[in-house]
């Protein structure tokens, strides 16, 4: 959504120290943004005797980053070794730690089980006999298959790579428990960017009827359901956000008549990344070039490699321009990279300011599948990443991708097989 007033105030009186000191392009993600998000979420769901946020790791993998979320007691949610790394680099250990994989490796079941291992999560029921050693804990992610509607970005679930099917969950318990697992957890993730709070509601529904009949049948009683991430933020003006408050209330609900009926209450885990940090993170950049053809083309020092879902997905993300509110008149632009590519296009047909060489453009809700979505085709190089403190400091998180960083996999042992 377009960003939050409390953080232009925070950043935009200060926007021009800090481009004259950082020099642009660069993300900056806005501490106080990020803390208020997670006490919402807390609250919202601090009825339920044992709630955990598992931040996913994937959307804003940056450890200055994730630090806050640690400092807000959440877990870490990793899909990749490379992620379980920067997640144990803070400290995080055993079951602060959800890996969730997808076609792991050998490799990758081996780095889950090192460092006092995680929260194993299998992705597919062939997965039982390749884990090397049954960890105690075990969770599984469910695919209801045509039992639900997904959503535009993840699409159906049955045409969806992800989780074991529904005919086959059972039989994975079945098989996980007569391998030694003993503790038991079920996950899912069916939506991604959903504003319907009703939809996260409705899964929460789904896995506790599901627990009650993998109870029915083998006998085990769940820790936890997780009920993943996909928690939408409001990209859009004009576009109401997800209610959280009404979210938590009806979940509770849900947990409470399961209590009532089990006599015991599993844990909800979530494991939001794009809710937690999306609106909090902006791509600052500057208009270098103006170009008049059959459109009129703005091109700034920010390029695709930078931001990529506006290309990828047609995605809509809201740009300021610093100082300008089309009081002096407006036009309509395309805003554009620098990569040999057409789709490298931060906004097409937008109607903003009059935009000369020079601006500050703030392209916004960045903070989630920006900076991590980048990549590096035509050797352009991935921008500085900075952290607006709370107390009133700006510090550099990550500094700018050089040429040297480009070439650094051309250095190597020279290996030749001879055949």
């Amino acid at each position: 959504m377009p960003m939050s007033q409390p953080f232009k105030d925070r950043l935009f009186p200060h926007l021009p120290a800090i481009v004259a000191h950082y020099g642009t392009p660069f993300h900056v993600y806005d501490e106080a943004g990020i803390r208020e998000t997670g006490r919402r979420l807390k609250e919202a769901f601090a009825d339920i005797p044992v709630f955990r946020e598992y931040y996913a790791v994937k959307a804003l993998p940056n450890p200055s980053v994730m630090a806050l979320m640690q400092d807000m007691g959440f877990g870490f949610d990793c899909s990749s070794v490379t992620e379980l790394m920067l997640a144990r680099k803070l400290g995080a250990r055993g079951e602060e730690i959800m890996f969730t994989s997808n076609n792991t490796s050998p490799a990758d079941f081996a780095a889950a089980a090192a460092e006092d291992g995680c929260i194993l999560n299998l992705d597919d029921i062939t997965l039982i006999d390749k884990v090397p050693r049954m960890p105690e804990l075990i969770c599984f992610r469910y695919n209801p298959g045509a039992r639900r509607q997904g959503n535009d970005i993840i699409g159906k679930p049955e045409e969806a790579k992800y989780g074991v099917s529904h005919d086959q969950i059972v039989e994975a318990y079945r098989q996980a428990q007569a391998k030694g697992a003993k503790r038991f957890g079920l996950h899912t993730m069916l939506a991604s960017n959903e504003l319907h709070y009703s939809y996260m509601v409705q899964t929460s529904a789904m896995l506790l009827e599901l627990v009650d009949r993998i109870h029915a049948e083998l006998g085990i009683d769940f820790e936890f359901i997780n009920i993943g991430g996909g928690l939408g933020i409001p990209y859009l003006p004009g576009i109401d956000p997800l209610n959280i408050q009404a979210m938590g209330e009806e979940i509770t609900a849900l947990f409470v008549d399961f209590k009532d009926r089990n006599g015991y209450c599993p844990a909800l885990f979530m494991e939001s990344g794009r809710y937690m940090a999306g609106p909090h993170g902006v791509l600052v950049t500057r208009a270098i070039n103006r170009k008049n053809i059959y459109r009129t083309y703005i091109g700034v020092d920010a390029c695709m490699s930078a931001l990529m879902r506006p290309a990828l997905y047609g995605a809509y993300h809201h740009i300021d321009v610093l100082g300008k509110d089309g009081g002096a008149g407006t036009e309509v632009v395309d805003v554009v990279g620098s990569l040999c590519e057409n789709n490298d296009k931060f906004a097409v047909q937008r109607e903003l300011p009059v935009i000369v060489d020079g601006d500050i453009l703030i392209i916004q809700d960045s903070g989630a599948h920006g900076h991590a979505m980048g990549f590096n085709y035509n050797g352009k190089l991935r921008p500085q990443e900075l952290l607006l403190g709370q107390d009133g400091t700006v510090r550099l998180v990550r500094r700018e991708e050089r040429p040297e960083d480009y070439f650094a996999t051309l250095q190597f042992e020279d290996k030749v097989l001879r055949l």
